[in-house]
């Protein structure tokens, strides 16, 4: 009887070097689109790597907050970095949420130096929009997700203490905190237990009363008291520019070092939306954090391409690069 072995199976063919290609009965097409998906996750196994085990710091706002498929899309790579074993916090505010509440309840929205002023009735609106709208929206958009999403207040236990905030020129704002100390014991617990916490942005200042809080201020401050490997703000524009409004010389920048940074703000050349991130970036990374990312939210998937994957989008903040508009090297 013979028994040598065929030099290929019928039905698995092989390339010049004997590595099986497809099969007859599979469509090309179809092996080749799961190649590339395969290739994208080997792409991003040395980035889980090196993420492994740490705290990612997200700021959850802009377009991504209120586009549906925007939502769906940020919650399943939430949970996608969790399943991968990063530990996610997600920091949210909810400005259009607090405005819409506000003006049903016939509450008038005044704003000084992009800060909300916030009387008692102001206070309840903030209140209503993200302890009762906010908030539960997002743990049900993760835990949809297959993450075990969990809701924590700034007030809780103490998370986010503050202090009575004034604006620019001391204009008295009323209920808004500027803050003073972030309590993490809450919230490594939670991220020691593997949940993943969802903070909404309020705090509770020295005479125990709730105070609204800046959610961007929150998210840097957070990242460095937990000592965070990165700090991500979801945005609606691309990143920072360099000459921002001039139509011919602007351009983005792609990596920022923290004092070119501090630069602009100290030379006026940031846009006011923009100065409370760069304020907070600053602060985080002078306390010792990494990286800080301010990326386009209306581009799908731009954390896991941020993080797993060698293009970047976006600007990226460092401790020591000079900063110049280009392509990250």
């Amino acid at each position: 009887m013979a028994t040598d072995e065929p030099t290929s199976h019928p039905l698995r063919p092989r390339d010049g070097r004997g590595r099986i290609t497809t099969a007859d009965h599979v469509d090309t097409a179809r092996v080749e689109i799961a190649q590339e998906k395969a290739a994208v996750l080997r792409e991003a196994l040395p980035w889980i790597t090196r993420f492994h085990g740490q705290t990612v710091v997200i700021k959850y706002g802009g377009n991504a907050m209120v586009d549906e498929e925007l939502k769906r899309s940020f919650a399943a790579d939430v949970a996608l970095l969790h399943f991968v074993g990063l530990r996610p916090v997600i920091v949210h505010g909810g400005g259009p949420q607090i405005g819409e509440v506000a003006a049903a309840l016939g509450v008038e929205s005044r704003f000084v130096g992009g800060l909300r002023v916030t009387d008692e009735a102001m206070m309840d609106a903030v209140r209503m929009a993200l302890l009762g709208r906010v908030n539960p929206e997002v743990v049900r958009m993760v835990q949809d997700a297959g993450a075990p999403g969990v809701g924590v207040a700034g007030t809780d236990a103490g998370l986010i203490r503050v202090r009575p905030a004034t604006g620019p020129n001391g204009e008295d704002l009323g209920l808004v905190g500027e803050i003073d100390h972030i309590n993490t014991t809450y919230l490594r617990e939670l991220l020691d237990d593997g949940f993943l916490p969802i903070v909404a942005t309020m705090g509770k200042g020295p005479d125990g009363e709730d105070r609204n809080v800046n959610a961007d201020t929150s998210a840097g401050a957070v990242a460095a008291a937990l000592g965070a490997s990165k700090l991500v703000y979801l945005t609606d524009v691309p990143g920072l520019y360099a000459d921002f409004g001039d139509a011919e010389k602007q351009a983005l920048i792609s990596e920022i070092g923290v004092d070119r940074l501090e630069q602009m703000i100290d030379d006026d050349e940031l846009h006011e939306g923009m100065r409370p991130k760069v304020r907070s970036i600053i602060q985080a990374i002078r306390a010792g954090m990494p990286q800080a990312h301010i990326l386009d939210g209306r581009v799908l998937h731009a954390i896991l391409i941020e993080i797993f994957t060698d293009e970047g989008v976006g600007t990226m903040v460092t401790s020591s690069v000079d900063g110049r508009p280009g392509v990250r090297s």
